[in-house]
C-alpha cells in the first residue's frame, strides 16, 4: 500500500518535473499503460491552475497556457514529430467532398429551388458563389444558426451536388492522394487518445454534480472557492435579468449589461465568486428578484470552482479535436468509432447517445460546441451519418429497419395526452406556447421522413408504413371532433376560448396529411388498405350519430329519415381531419380509376355515406350560421377559426375536403335525398315548406343569408370540378384558375398572388410554371411594385361565384368584371364558364341539377321574387339561382353536343321548362324569368336573364334536331338570331355611349366660358396671387414693364435692370386670411428647418476640431464639410397665428403620454399644412424697388474706377478704425503708392456717390428676424441660443450662401436649368432667406458688422490683412462674396444719421467686391489645377487660352515652382471655365434673389451652351474672364503679388493631398454591386472590431461613405455626453452630422437616422424580378439593385429631405414605444 502510494507521488513529480517541454510529455506518456488515467491526472493538476480566474479571465494567458502544456504534448503525443509540420503537410494533401460549413447566427444561406431535394438543403456564401447554382431559381435567407452547409452532399441535391472547390477529382487532387496519407502509427495513437478525450469531454459536458468532481480529478487539496452561475432560459428578457442582477449584486448597470451579454451569448456566466454560504445568498437573492418581474425565477446554481473549470476546458477541448479532425477523413472515422463504441459491462449506452440526451440540458455556449463536433465529425462521413440516424430515431431505410413514422408518431402521442379531455379529444385551452413548439419540431421531422416518396416499394416497407400510418390515424382520432363548441343563446360567453393552437397545428399538419395521401396513391393496393383504416377510424368516431333518435322531413313529394340534430343548438366542432383524409383519398382512387374496386375492402353495406357527409356539413353549416350572424355572442375566437377554416393556409385540408366529401355524398346518394339533407341541415325545410309568413325583419334576414349559404354551397358541389380527381384537370390547370380569380380581383404583385396560392412541402406554389400563360407583368416605376395583369383571352374563364373568393374579393371581382365590360360596351351577363369534366366516379352529381327538389327551390325563390308582398328573397340570392340555371343548361348543352340525343339523360331544359303545378295560374321557370325581366328593381339581372332564355333557346334546338340537315341549318340560324339581337343591342349601348359623350363635352364648354368670364372681371385678383401659384416673375415683368429691354438683365454694375416687384397677397394657412406683405405691417412667415448639412463635403467624416463654443463661422472650409442649410415647405403664416400655433403644440404634447415626434425645446413642429418637420419661421420681407438712372451710372464710371473705389473703402475703414482708437497711435492702413492722383480720399468721400435713407421694419418683422437668426445659430453651432452673440450675422451669411450652394448643385446634379426649373418651395425659401439676411444686419450694432466686414474684405485686400486672415486657398469665397455684398452697407452708417447706399452706389459695391472675389477665385482654380490628367486633346489656341499661359506665367513668377506652367492655354482655359462655372450659378442666384433682377432667358431653358455666355452678361464679367485682370492690371497686379507671396498658401499648396480642387466633386451614395448576394458577401467577412466572438452581428452600411457597422450590439457602442449611443448613430454624428443613410444588410432594409434619436426605416433599393423589395429577406428571392430608386434615395438625401421622411414616417406609424433609434 505504501510503496503504491510512493510510487504515485513519485509518478507525480516525475510527470511535473517532465512538463516542461511538450515533447518529453508527450514520450512520457507514451511509456505508461493506461493513457486515460494519465491523462486525467494530467488534467486534474492544471486545469483548475489555468482556470482559475472566472470572472475576469485573461484571456490570452490562458490559451497560452492550454497550449503549452495540454494541446502541443496531445499533438506530439499523436504524431511522434512536430506537429505544426505534419498539420502542415495534412493540409495541402487533398479536399474535402463535403464541405460541413457550420452556421452562425445571422449568416446568409442559399437554398436552390430546382435542384434541392427539400428547402432545408442549403449551401454557405463561398460554395454557391462557385456552383452551377448560382444561375438557377435560388433563394436567400438569414440562418438562425446551427445548421451547415450541404454542398458535397449527393442524398441533397438533384443536380449540381458539388462546388467548383468540393469536386471530387479536381485538378491538383488525384485519386491516391485524395486520402491522407495517415501512417499506422498515427492512425494507432489516434484510437489510443481520442476514446480518452471523447470520455472526458462527454462526461464532464454532461456532470451534475455541482460542489464534487468525478474521483480520478480529485488530486487536489480542495479549496473553498465557489461560483454563483446564472443559466439563460426562455422566460426572461434582457431587461428582467439585468434589474435582477442590480438588485442582488447591488452592481453597476454596466456591469450588469456585460453579464447579462455574456449570458445572452454563452448560455451561462459566473456572477460572483467566494465561499460556498455568500454564493448560495447571491444565488437566493437573484432568484427572488426575478421572481418578482415574472412568474419564473432564474436558474442559478452555485458551482464548486474546479468543476467550473473542468467544464470549461472540456469545452476547448471540444473546439481541439474539431481542429484535428479536419484535417483528415481516418481520424473523423475513429472519433465516429469511439463515440459509437458501448462500453462493457456499464449499463449506460454509447457516447453520443448520451450526449443527445442530454442535449436539452446543455447551455448554450456547449450545445453550440458538441453539435459543431458531430458537425465535423458524422456528418462528413456518409456511412457514419447513417448510424446516427439510427442512434438518433432509437429516412426509407429508416422505414424499413427502424419504423420511423410510428416512432415520431408514438412520441407525438406521449407529448400530447396532457391535452386529452374525458372523451379522448383533444383540448388546448390554456396551452403553453413552450409545449407545443416541441409538437410542431416533431411534426417538422415527420415532414421530413415523408419528403421524398419511395419510387420501389418493397413488402416490408409497405407494412411499415402502414403501421406508421395507423399511429398516425390514432392521433387524427383525437382530433376528430375536438373543441366542440355550442351556441350561446342570450347572454354573450364570458372568455374568448383558445383557439390558436388547435389551428396552429391543423396548420402544420396540413402538408403531412397531403403527403400522406400522396405516398398512399404511390400504390393501388396500399391506397385500398389505407382507405379501408381511415374509414374504419371515422366510423368509429361516428357512433354517437348512428345510434341516435331520427326526423322525418317531407318536400315535394320526396322524404328523408335522418337523426334530429341542429347545428344551431347542438355540439359542432371545426375539426374533421379524418374525414377530410378519407375525402382525401377517395379523390386519389378516383383518380386511379380503382373506385371500382372499393367494395372488395369497404362493403357498400358498411359504407354509409350519409354518415360521412354528416360532419363536414354541419361544418359548412355552421360557417353559414356565423355569416347570418346567429353565433354572435360566441366571440371572436369563432370568427378566426372559420377565418381559417377558408384561409389559404389551411383550406386545402379543411375547407376544400369538406366540400369534396359533399360531392362524394352527391354522387353516391340519391340526389332529392341529398338535397333534402342539406335542407334540413342549414335548417331551412321549413323556408321553403310556403309555412313561414313572418313579420320579424331580423329573422328574415337571417332566413335569407342562410339560404344564400347554401345555394352558393350548391353551386360549389356542382361546379367546382378543378382538384384533379373530381375533374379531368391536371395541377396546373388548378393554379392557372387560381391565379386568373386573384387577377380577376384586381393586378396584383407577385408576392401577393403567391401569399393567396397553398404551399406545397417544399414552400412552392407553382405559380412561376404557369403564370405567363395566364397573365403579362408590368414593371414598377420610382416606387410601388410591379404587377401581372390578366392576358385578355383568360377573362372567360371568370367564374363570379369561384369558391375560394372570400365575401369582399367577390363583391370586389364582380364590381371590377362588370366595370371592364361596360367600358367595352358589351351586355354585363357574368355566366359560368363550361366547367371541364366531372370523372367517372364523381359524374352523378350533376343529377342534382334536374333533380325535383332543385327545381322546386329554384321556382320558389323566383315566385317569391315576382310576389310584391314577399321579402323572401334578395337579389344576390336571385344571382345564384341563375348561376345553378345556367349551370343545369350548360351541362346539358354540352352532353347534347357530345352524344345523340337519345342518350342523353339529363334533362334539365324539360324539367325546366314543366309546369309547376297543375293550377289554373302555373308557370314553368321561362315564364318567371320573363316576368322577373320586367321587375324596375332586377335592372342589373336583365342581361343575365336574356342570357338564360337564349340559351334555353339554344337547348331547346339542341333537342328538337330531329335530322343532321335542319339541325345544322336551324343551329347556324339560332346562333344568328343571338347574334342578330347581340347585335341591336350593342348599337343601342352604342348610341347611348356617344350621346352621353356628346353631353358632356356641352356642360365643359358652358363651364369654361363662365371661367374665362370669371377670370376677365376680377382680373386684379388673378394678377397679385400670381405669385403664389408659382409662375416665374419674369411672366409678370412682361406684362408691367414692356419696355424693359434686354440689356437690363443685367445685375451688377451701372447697367443693373430695374427690380422686378409686384404686389403680393398672400394667405395664411392656419386663419384664411390674407394680407399684403409690406415692410411696415405685422409680420407673415413661411415654416422652415435649419439643418447641419455635410451634403457637400470634399472631405467626408472630418472630425469637428473645435466645439461650437469656441468656432469662429465666418469663413467656410472650402471643403464645406459642415454647412448649414435651411429649407422651407413654402408655407406661409401670420407670425401671430405661428406663434399660437405652437403654444398649442407645446400644451398638448405636456399632455401626451407617448414618445414625442418632434423636441419641442428646440423649436420642432410639424407644419400645419403638409406635417413637414420644420423648427423656425422665416419672416417674409418684400424687395425694395430700386431702378437706376443709366445717364448717371454711366458718368459716375468715369469718376469711379475699381482703384478709386478700393482707396475709398480703405479711406472708410481708417477712419473708423482712428474713431474707434480714440487717442491711440491708429494703423492706417498703407495705401497704395501715393502717386495715384492726390491722396484727397477721407472719410466721407464714400457718402458722395449716392446714399438714401435707411429702412423701417415694423417691430413685428425685427422680432421674427431675431428669433431666425438665433436659430441658425443656435443650430449651426450647436449652442444655446444668444441673440447678442456677435456670430449671429456670420451664421446668418453662411447658411444664405450654403443654402445657394446646396441647390445649385442639386440642379447641377439633375441637369436641370438654373432658374427654370426651381420648385415652388425652393423659389420662396430663397427669396425670404436673402431678403431676411439684408434685414438682418439692422438688428446688430453696425461696429460689429463692420468687423465682420472689415476681417472679410482683408482676404481681398491684403492692406487689411490682420494676423487672422486665413490664406486664398483656405477659405470657400463664395461665402465670403455673400458675407462682404451683405455686410457692405455697415460702411455708411454714421452715430448721427442712418443711412445706406443708393441704387447706384450699391450697384458699384457689388460690382467691385464681385469683381475681385471673382479673379481670387480664378487664381484658387489655377493654382489648385489637377495636371496629372492625360493631355489628349490638343486644340488650337483660342484668345482665351493664350491670356491663360501669359496670366500663369505672371503667377510663376511670385510662387517658385507654381504647378501649371508647362500646361498648355487651352487646358487651363477649359479646367478655369468648368471650375468657375459653379460659382457664377451660386453668384446669379445669390444677386437675383437679393435684388430682382430677371435673368436672361438663356438660364430659364435648358443648361446647353447658351449658360455660361449667359452668367457673364448677367453677371457683368467678360467672356473671357482673363480680361477681368487686363481691364484693372495697375490695381491688381500688387494685390496678386501679396496673394501669391502668402507663406500660408505655399505651405498649402505643399500638401496636395488636401488641396480642394474645382469644380468640386459631387457627392453621391456609394456604388452597390448589382446582385445583392454580393453584399452578402461582404457582410459575411465582416469581424466585429470590438469583440472577439462571432455571435451574432448586425452588419450595418453606410451609403454615405462605406464602412460597415456592427450595429445594435452593446459591443461598440459609445458615450456621448453622457448618452450611450450605438454604433450607427455615433457614426453618424461624425459622417453627416447626425443625419445618415445605412442599409441593414442582412435583412435588406434601408434606414434613415437623424440624431440620436429618430429614424426611419424606407424601402431598400434592391427588387427582385417582380419589382418587389424584400425586407427581411422573408422571400428569399435574388435581388438586384435598381437604379431609379438607389437615385431617388440619392435625391432625398442632396434636396435635405431625410428629416421631413423620418417625421412624415413617425407621423404615420405613432408607437407608444417605439424602436429605440438611440442604440442603434
Amino acid at each position: 500500500m505504501a510503496d503504491e502510494e510512493a510510487g504515485g507521488a513519485e509518478r507525480m513529480e516525475v510527470s511535473t518535473e517532465l512538463s516542461q517541454t511538450p515533447q518529453l510529455l508527450a514520450s512520457w506518456w507514451d511509456q505508461q499503460v493506461d493513457f486515460y488515467t494519465t491523462f486525467l491526472h494530467h488534467l486534474a493538476q492544471l486545469v483548475p491552475e489555468i482556470y482559475s480566474a472566472e470572472m475576469d479571465p485573461d484571456v490570452e494567458k490562458q490559451e497560452e497556457s492550454i497550449q503549452m502544456s495540454i494541446f502541443t504534448p496531445l499533438e506530439w503525443y499523436l504524431f511522434g514529430e512536430d506537429p505544426d509540420i505534419c498539420l502542415e503537410k495534412l493540409k495541402h494533401s487533398g479536399a474535402f467532398q463535403l464541405c460541413g460549413k457550420v452556421f452562425k447566427s445571422g449568416e446568409t444561406t442559399y437554398s436552390c429551388r430546382d435542384c434541392a431535394i427539400d428547402p432545408t438543403c442549403v449551401l454557405c456564401m463561398d460554395c454557391f458563389q462557385n456552383s452551377v447554382h448560382k444561375n438557377h431559381r435560388y433563394k436567400m435567407h438569414t440562418s438562425t444558426g446551427g445548421g451547415f452547409c450541404d454542398c458535397g452532399d449527393t442524398e441533397a441535391w438533384k443536380t449540381g451536388p458539388f462546388c467548383e472547390s468540393h469536386e471530387p477529382g479536381r485538378a491538383g487532387t488525384t485519386k491516391e492522394n485524395l486520402r491522407c496519407p495517415l501512417n499506422e502509427e498515427v492512425i494507432a495513437q489516434a484510437r489510443k487518445i481520442f476514446p480518452s478525450v471523447i470520455k472526458y469531454i462527454v462526461e464532464m459536458t454532461i456532470w451534475e454534480e455541482e460542489k464534487e468532481l468525478p474521483p480520478e480529478l480529485q488530486i487536489r487539496e480542495k479549496n473553498e472557492r465557489y461560483y454563483c452561475v446564472l443559466f439563460n432560459d426562455e422566460h426572461h428578457s434582457y431587461d428582467h435579468v439585468i434589474y435582477s442582477l442590480q438588485r442582488a449584486l447591488d452592481c453597476e448597470l454596466a456591469e450588469a449589461q456585460l453579464h447579462t451579454t455574456a449570458i445572452d451569448k454563452e448560455g451561462r456566466r459566473a456572477v460572483k465568486a467566494g465561499a460556498f454560504a455568500a454564493c448560495q445568498e447571491a444565488k437566493e437573492d437573484i432568484k427572488s428578484h426575478s421572481e418578482n418581474v415574472s412568474q419564473h425565477p432564474l436558474h442559478v446554481e452555485v458551482l464548486h470552482s474546479e468543476v467550473m473549470a473542468h467544464q470549461k476546458f472540456a469545452l476547448r477541448l471540444g473546439s481541439w479535436m474539431n481542429k484535428i479532425m479536419s484535417y483528415s477523413s481516418d481520424f473523423r472515422q475513429i472519433f465516429c468509432q469511439a463515440c459509437l463504441r458501448e462500453e462493457p459491462g456499464s449499463e449506460n449506452p454509447c457516447l453520443i447517445s448520451r450526449l443527445m440526451l442530454w442535449d436539452a440540458k446543455l447551455y448554450k455556449g456547449a450545445r453550440k460546441i458538441l453539435h459543431e463536433l458531430i458537425f465535423s465529425s458524422f456528418f462528413m462521413e456518409m456511412e457514419y451519418k447513417k448510424f446516427f440516424a439510427m442512434e438518433f430515431v432509437k429516412a426509407r431505410h429508416l422505414i424499413e429497419e427502424q419504423n420511423v413514422i410510428s416512432v415520431i408518431t408514438e412520441t407525438l402521442l406521449e407529448v400530447l395526452p396532457e391535452y386529452l379531455d374525458r372523451n379522448n379529444k383533444f383540448n388546448f385551452q390554456g396551452y403553453s406556447q413552450e409545449k407545443l413548439r416541441r409538437v410542431y419540431a416533431v411534426i417538422c421531422d415527420l415532414k421530413y421522413i415523408l419528403i421524398s416518396k419511395p419510387t420501389v416499394w418493397t413488402e416490408r416497407l409497405r407494412m411499415q408504413f402502414l403501421e406508421g400510418f395507423r399511429s398516425f390515424l390514432k392521433i387524427l382520432t383525437c382530433m376528430q371532433g375536438m373543441e366542440e363548441i355550442r351556441r350561446q343563446v342570450g347572454q354573450h360567453i364570458e372568455v374568448d376560448p383558445d383557439w390558436e393552437a388547435a389551428i396552429a397545428i391543423q396548420m402544420q399538419l396540413k402538408n403531412i396529411l397531403l403527403m400522406f395521401q400522396e405516398w398512399c396513391a404511390c400504390d393501388e393496393e396500399l391506397l385500398l388498405v389505407a382507405y379501408k383504416e381511415c374509414h374504419k377510424a371515422v366510423m368509429r368516431c361516428s357512433t354517437s350519430f348512428i345510434s341516435s333518435s331520427k326526423t322525418v322531413v317531407q318536400l315535394w313529394g320526396h322524404t328523408l329519415e335522418t337523426k334530429s340534430y341542429r347545428v344551431s343548438e347542438d355540439l359542432v366542432s371545426i375539426h374533421l381531419p379524418l374525414s377530410r383524409t378519407l375525402a382525401g383519398l377517395h379523390v386519389r382512387l378516383s383518380r386511379l380509376g380503382a373506385v371500382s374496386r372499393l367494395h372488395e375492402f369497404v362493403p357498400f353495406e358498411d359504407f354509409q355515406v350519409e354518415v360521412l357527409v354528416e360532419y363536414p356539413l354541419r361544418c359548412l353549416v355552421l360557417v353559414a350560421q356565423v355569416v347570418a350572424e346567429m353565433w354572435r355572442r360566441n366571440g371572436l375566437s369563432l370568427i378566426s377559426q372559420v377565418f381559417y377554416y377558408q384561409d389559404v393556409k389551411c383550406r386545402e385540408e379543411m375547407y376544400d375536403k369538406d366540400i369534396i366529401m359533399l360531392q362524394i355524398g352527391a354522387s353516391l346518394m340519391d340526389p332529392n335525398r341529398f338535397l333534402l339533407l342539406v335542407l334540413q341541415r342549414y335548417e331551412l325545410a321549413d323556408a321553403f315548406n310556403k309555412t313561414i309568413s313572418t313579420k320579424d325583419q331580423d329573422l328574415i334576414k337571417q332566413y335569407n343569408t342562410l339560404i344564400e349559404e347554401m345555394l352558393q354551397v350548391l353551386i360549389y358541389i356542382v361546379g367546382e370540378r378543378y382538384v384533379p380527381g373530381v375533374g379531368n384537370v391536371t395541377k396546373e390547370e388548378v393554379t392557372m384558375r387560381e391565379i386568373i380569380h386573384l387577377l380577376c380581383i384586381e393586378p396584383m404583385p407577385h408576392s401577393a398572388i403567391a401569399k393567396n396560392l397553398p404551399e406545397n412541402e417544399n414552400n412552392e406554389t407553382g405559380l412561376e410554371n404557369v403564370i405567363n400563360k395566364v397573365a403579362t407583368f408590368k414593371k414598377p416605376g420610382v416606387s410601388g411594385h410591379g404587377v401581372y395583369e390578366l392576358k385578355d383571352e383568360s377573362l372567360k374563364d371568370f367564374n363570379m361565384y369561384f369558391y375560394h373568393y372570400s365575401k369582399t374579393q367577390h363583391s370586389k371581382a364582380e364590381h371590377m368584371q362588370k366595370k371592364r365590360r361596360k367600358q367595352e360596351n358589351k351586355d354585363e351577363a357574368l355566366p359560368p364558364p363550361p366547367p371541364p369534366e366531372f370523372c367517372p366516379a364523381f359524374s352523378k352529381v350533376v343529377n342534382l341539377l334536374n333533380c325535383d327538389i332543385m327545381m322546386y327551390i329554384l321556382r320558389t325563390i323566383f315566385e317569391r321574387a315576382i310576389d310584391t308582398d314577399s321579402n323572401l328573397w334578395t337579389e344576390g340570392m336571385l344571382q345564384m339561382a341563375f348561376h345553378i340555371l345556367a349551370l343545369g343548361l350548360l351541362e346539358e348543352k354540352q352532353q347534347l353536343q357530345k352524344a345523340p340525343e337519345e342518350e342523353v339523360t339529363f334533362d334539365f331544359y324539360h324539367k325546366a321548362s314543366r309546369l309547376g303545378s297543375s293550377a289554373m295560374n302555373a308557370q314553368n321557370i321561362q315564364m318567371l324569368l320573363e316576368k322577373l325581366k320586367g321587375i324596375p328593381q332586377l335592372e342589373g339581372q336583365k342581361d343575365m336573364i336574356t342570357w338564360i332564355l337564349q340559351m334555353f333557346d339554344t337547348v331547346k334546338r339542341l333537342r328538337e334536331k330531329s335530322c343532321l340537315i335542319v339541325a345544322t341549318t336551324s343551329g347556324s340560324e339560332s346562333i344568328k338570331n343571338d347574334e342578330i339581337t347581340h347585335d341591336k343591342e350593342k348599337a343601342e349601348r352604342k348610341r347611348k355611349a356617344e350621346a352621353a359623350r356628346l353631353h358632356r363635352q356641352k356642360i365643359m364648354a358652358q363651364m369654361s366660358a363662365l371661367q374665362k368670364n370669371f377670370i376677365e372681371t376680377h382680373k386684379l385678383m388673378y394678377d397679385s396671387t400670381s405669385e403664389m401659384s408659382g409662375k416665374e416673375d419674369s411672366i409678370m415683368e412682361e406684362d408691367s414693364a414692356p419696355a424693359v429691354s434686354d440689356y437690363s438683365k443685367i445685375a451688377l454694375g451701372p447697367k443693373r435692370g430695374p427690380t422686378v416687384t409686384e404686389k403680393e397677397v398672400l394667405t395664411c394657412i392656419l386663419c384664411q386670411e390674407e394680407q399684403e406683405v409690406k415692410i411696415e405691417n405685422n409680420a407673415m412667415v413661411l415654416s422652415a428647418c435649419v439643418q447641419k448639412s455635410t451634403a457637400l463635403t470634399q472631405h467626408r467624416g472630418k472630425p469637428i476640431e473645435l466645439s461650437g463654443e469656441t468656432l469662429d463661422p465666418l469663413f467656410m472650409d472650402p471643403d464645406l464639410a459642415y454647412g448649414t442649410y435651411t429649407g422651407s415647405c413654402g408655407h406661409v403664416m401670420h407670425a401671430v397665428c405661428w406663434q399660437k400655433y405652437f403654444e398649442a403644440v407645446q400644451l398638448s404634447s405636456q399632455q401626451r403620454i407617448h414618445v414625442d415626434l418632434f423636441d419641442l425645446e428646440s423649436g420642432e413642429y410639424l407644419c400645419p399644412l403638409c406635417k413637414s418637420l420644420c423648427n423656425t419661421v422665416i419672416p417674409i420681407i418684400p424687395l425694395q424697388p430700386q431702378r437706376i438712372n443709366s445717364e448717371n451710372a454711366e458718368a459716375l464710371a468715369q469718376l469711379l474706377t475699381l482703384a478709386q473705389w478700393i482707396q475709398i473703402v480703405l479711406a472708410r475703414i481708417s477712419g473708423y478704425n482712428m474713431k474707434h482708437a480714440k487717442g491711440e497711435n491708429p494703423t492706417i492702413p498703407i495705401l497704395f503708392d501715393q502717386g495715384m492722383g492726390d491722396s484727397t480720399f477721407e472719410f466721407h468721400s464714400i457718402l458722395s456717390f449716392g446714399i438714401q435713407p435707411s429702412i423701417k421694419y415694423s417691430n413685428s418683422i425685427k422680432e421674427m428676424v431675431i428669433l431666425f437668426a438665433t436659430t441658425i445659430y443656435r443650430i449651426g453651432l450647436k449652442v444655446p441660443p444668444d441673440e447678442m452673440d456677435p456670430r449671429v450675422p456670420m451664421m446668418t451669411w453662411s447658411t444664405c450662401a450654403f443654402t445657394i450652394q446646396a441647390i445649385e448643385n442639386l440642379l447641377g446634379d439633375e441637369g436641370k436649368p438654373l432658374f427654370g426649373a426651381l420648385q415652388n418651395r425652393q423659389h420662396n425659401g430663397l427669396k425670404a432667406l436673402m431678403q431676411f439676411a439684408i434685414a438682418q444686419k439692422i438688428t446688430c450694432p453696425q461696429v460689429l458688422i463692420q468687423k465682420h466686414l472689415i476681417r472679410l474684405l482683408s482676404v481681398v485686400l491684403p492692406n487689411l490683412k490682420s494676423e487672422d486672415t486665413p490664406c486664398i486657398l483656405s477659405i470657400d469665397l463664395f461665402h465670403v462674396l455673400v458675407g462682404a455684398v451683405l455686410a457692405f452697407p455697415s460702411l455708411y452708417w454714421d452715430d448721427t444719421v442712418d443711412l445706406q447706399p443708393s441704387s447706384i452706389s450699391s450697384s458699384y459695391n457689388h460690382l467691385y467686391l464681385f469683381h475681385l472675389i471673382t479673379m481670387a477665385h480664378m487664381l484658387q482654380i489655377l493654382l489648385t489645377i489637377d495636371t496629372d490628367l492625360p493631355l489628349a486633346q490638343v486644340q488650337e489656341e483660342s484668345e482665351e487660352a493664350r491670356s491663360a499661359s501669359s496670366f500663369l506665367a505672371e503667377v510663376s513668377q511670385y510662387i517658385s515652382g507654381c504647378s501649371g506652367c508647362g500646361v498648355p492655354g487651352w487646358y487651363l482655359w477649359v479646367s478655369l471655365k468648368n471650375g468657375i462655372t459653379p460659382y457664377l450659378r451660386c453668384a446669379a442666384l445669390f444677386f437675383h434673389y437679393l435684388l430682382g433682377v430677371t435673368p436672361p432667358e438663356e438660364l430659364f431653358t435648358n443648361p446647353a451652351e447658351g449658360e455660361y455666355s449667359a452668367l457673364c452678361s448677367y453677371l457683368s464679367l467678360p467672356t473671357n474672364l482673363f480680361l477681368l485682370f487686363q481691364e484693372y492690371w495697375d490695381t491688381v497686379r500688387p494685390l496678386l503679388q501679396r496673394w501669391c507671396t502668402d507663406p500660408a498658401l505655399l505651405s498649402c499648396l505643399k500638401q496636395k493631398s488636401t488641396v480642394v480642387r474645382y469644380p468640386r466633386k459631387r457627392n453621391s451614395l456609394i456604388e452597390l454591386p448589382d446582385d445583392y448576394s454580393c453584399l452578402l458577401n461582404q457582410a459575411s467577412h465582416f469581424r466585429c472590431p470590438r469583440s472577439a466572438d462571432d455571435e451574432r452581428k448586425h452588419p450595418v452600411l453606410c451609403l454615405f461613405c462605406g464602412a460597415i457597422l456592427c450595429s445594435q450590439n452593446i459591443c461598440c457602442q459609445e458615450i456621448v455626453n453622457g448618452e450611450e449611443v450605438g454604433a450607427c448613430i455615433f457614426h453618424a454624428l461624425h459622417c453627416g452630422a447626425g443625419v445618415c443613410i445605412f442599409l441593414k444588410i442582412r435583412e435588406c432594409r434601408v434606414v434613415l437616422v437623424e440624431g440620436k434619436a429618430r429614424g426611419c426605416a424606407y424601402p431598400a433599393p434592391y427588387l427582385d424580378e417582380y419589382g418587389e423589395t424584400d425586407p427581411g429577406l422573408k422571400r428569399g428571392n435574388p435581388l438586384h439593385l435598381s437604379r431609379e430608386r438607389y437615385r431617388k434615395l440619392h435625391l432625398v438625401w442632396q434636396q435635405h429631405c431625410i428629416i421631413e421622411e423620418i417625421a412624415r414616417s413617425q407621423e404615420t406609424n405613432q408607437m407608444l414605444f417605439g424602436f429605440n433609434w438611440q442604440l442603434l
